[in-house]
């Protein structure tokens, strides 16, 4: 294998999105200097409504308004004040990174809700999740792979010269195909989405974003097949969630690549970040176990923090963020 498979570099390291704060500019130096070879748009959830993921990715939706009530997002009637926000914010982040980042040339992550957590989380106008409606679910993903094609182009426009990587956040798609997530009652729950349906949605926003795209879920079972033939390029996980090696062995056999959560997101009880030998250590021990040839390693790995650390201190964040980069070294010249 060589590094042209892969739309990162060799031992690079990213982020998962969020970080602490409400300051961009700060957010997004930090990114750059400390993740050079694979920096991600920061998410800052902390600056309230539509910084979140939900409002974030709902402000990207076409023809689909949102708004916040009894403070959970639902599908509104007509644009308002809450959907403007949430579009001010994103215009916001894209100008900062496009000033900081004018002739960056190599690849750049951003991220955005995937269409299951989405239906699971955003409301009907007249009650209960959009999961409960099966042809809402459809024209939920029709509207969210329009606004990420618009929102890829938005950045290309912007950092001509840098490619995009998109991230999909589906934290809620284990539960969606399992029958899991809960009615507002909380005395029953949803109906599964069948595997065939949740693989054709999520090819059709996959092929309509038009750049590799990798799926994230913080979930002890993520469904690495179906990820994997609906036409993502590699998934991000949480190491520490892994129970079970076999089908990750399978698809990164099958040429998957992985973005490794290798870092926790938030300060362990001494309170310090990890080495980035200890890190790297801990990518290189699930890859042995896994069999395969240290040199694919830095070809198909990333290294990340574990999840997103808009709750940790900055402090933090910046050392986890800097341990994933030296480790995503330290594993190159092995």
């Amino acid at each position: 294998m060589t590094d042209q498979r892969w739309p990162w570099p060799g031992g690079a390291a990213t982020g998962i999105g969020s970080l602490p704060g409400t300051d961009i500019a700060e957010a997004q130096r930090i990114v750059l200097g400390e993740l050079p070879d694979l920096p991600h748009l920061p998410e800052l959830p902390a600056r309230g409504p539509g910084a979140d993921l939900i409002g974030r990715t709902g402000g990207l939706l076409v023809e689909l308004p949102v708004e916040l009530y009894a403070g959970r997002w639902r599908i509104a009637p007509r644009p308002g004040k809450d959907l403007r926000r949430a579009r001010d914010l994103m215009e916001r982040d894209l100008d900062q990174l496009a000033e900081q980042a004018e002739q960056y040339a190599g690849p750049v992550k951003v991220q955005a809700a995937g269409p299951f957590t989405l239906a699971a989380s955003l409301e009907l106008p007249i009650g209960g999740r959009l999961l409960r409606d099966p042809g809402a679910v459809r024209d939920l993903a029709g509207s969210l792979a329009e606004g990420l094609r618009g929102h890829v182009a938005a950045l290309a426009r912007r950092l001509p010269h840098a490619s995009v990587l998109l991230q999909l956040d589906e934290p809620s798609l284990p539960a969606v195909l399992a029958g899991r997530v809960p009615t507002e009652s909380g005395l029953g729950a949803y109906r599964p989405v069948e595997a065939e349906v949740a693989r054709a949605l999520l090819r059709g926003v996959i092929e309509a974003a038009g750049v590799p795209t990798v799926v994230h879920c913080c979930a002890p079972d993520v469904p690495l097949e179906l990820i994997r033939t609906a036409g993502a390029v590699g998934v991000a996980l949480d190491l520490a969630l892994v129970t079970d090696l076999d089908p990750l062995g399978e698809a990164i056999d099958a040429g998957f690549g992985l973005l490794a959560g290798a870092a926790p997101a938030l300060p362990p009880p001494a309170g310090r970040a990890p080495t980035s030998a200890q890190v790297a250590d801990r990518v290189r021990r699930v890859w042995d176990q896994l069999g395969f040839p240290r040199r694919r390693l830095a070809e198909q790995v990333v290294v990340t923090p574990a999840c997103g650390l808009a709750g940790a201190t900055p402090a933090y964040a910046r050392e986890v963020l800097a341990a994933c980069r030296d480790a995503g070294r330290r594993l190159a010249e092995e």
